[in-house]
């Protein structure tokens, strides 16, 4: 995942919990040079305004301003720093205020090492590549492909692990028609994938997104419209 070492990027780390800021550098320090911190939003502002960080740590429930709001403030003026948010609540409202204000992660407490280093890491590659994790699929319809998220008309849609394969792959090559023998490595790849089993796969998605998104090229596989 993350390599060492990441000279030229700038954290800025925001958490009112002194234990959990301190513990959080500690372990940035592995692998970031230039790591700025502060114990609230109104001073992550400042911090931001003085030295345009790349990728912004935060924790929702702060004093004075929470951090949402200052992710709001952010915005406004600059989509492209990348930003993950900590949070100890998990609800719609939230997952889709993050999604409004383009949040690369959304991390719920307690976050382990794994977690947050794969997060760092799409960052980092998001900034290299100049990419999101959130995928406009139409006008309505958004996938968070970090957080396995599916949006429509601001409600989130469930998806069956196979249903999140299957969107994960097609997405990640919407340039082309993805093989059969591909989605079955990929989605079925702890068993064997029967023509029925793709056919309904591809039958329950289009009851949930719009249908005409999904093509299939017979005898080739299928491919996403983006």
């Amino acid at each position: 995942m993350l390599r060492k070492y990441y000279k030229n990027i700038k954290i800025l780390y925001v958490e009112d919990d002194e234990i959990a800021r301190e513990n959080g550098i500690e372990y940035l320090e592995n692998y970031f040079e230039n790591i700025y911190e502060a114990s609230d939003a109104i001073k992550a502002l400042q911090l931001y305004e003085k030295y345009k960080p790349d990728i912004i740590i935060t924790d929702i429930q702060m004093p004075k301003l929470n951090g949402l709001e200052f992710v709001k403030r952010i915005r406004q003026k600059d989509k492209k720093t990348q930003i993950i948010v900590i949070t100890a609540f998990c609800d719609k409202d939230y997952l889709l205020k993050a999604i409004e204000l383009g949040l690369v992660k959304y991390l719920v407490k307690p976050v382990n090492e794994k977690e947050f280093e794969e997060a760092l890491f799409l960052c980092v590659n998001s900034l290299e590549e100049d990419k999101t994790n959130i995928i406009k699929l139409d006008v309505d319809t958004y996938f968070d492909t970090f957080n396995k998220n599916l949006f429509i008309k601001d409600e989130i849609v469930k998806l069956r692990a196979k249903e999140i394969l299957f969107l994960e792959l097609l997405i990640k090559n919407s340039n082309r028609y993805v093989s059969y023998e591909e989605i079955e490595n990929y989605v079925w790849y702890d068993s064997v994938m029967t023509k029925d089993a793709l056919k309904t796969l591809v039958k329950n998605i289009k009851t949930k997104i719009p249908k005409e998104l999904i093509l299939n090229l017979t005898n080739s596989g299928y491919k996403i419209a983006l």
